[in-house]
């Protein structure tokens, strides 16, 4: 496996562990409610620019990943719950990640 191949698998792993613990606390402390996390993101006009910002990101790897796919890069298919399940900071390295050749 190649160095940056390593970069973005240990990318990948942060992107997973990192905001699902603030998540996790989140839920932890609100109740597993994601109509009220939900709520929390457009709480003022800061973390509604982020949300917007993630989402078109999102968004964006998402038509990437789909494009993928139809090429014959079957493993994208993993993009798209990782994007949307996890967030971008684990669905974007995981892209570059399938993308690097070993």
């Amino acid at each position: 496996m190649t160095p940056l191949r390593l970069v973005y698998l240990a990318l990948v792993i942060v992107g997973a562990i990192l905001p699902w613990s603030y998540f996790y606390a989140w839920f932890a402390e609100n109740g597993w409610n994601l109509g009220a996390m939900i709520d929390a993101w457009y709480v003022n006009d800061a973390t509604s620019g982020l949300v917007y910002d993630l989402t078109i990101a999102a968004a964006a790897l998402t038509v990437w990943a789909i494009v993928e796919i139809f090429r014959g890069n079957r493993w994208f298919l993993l993009v798209i719950p990782a994007t949307f399940g996890i967030g971008v900071s684990c669905g974007l390295p995981l892209a570059l990640y399938l993308k690097a050749k070993a």
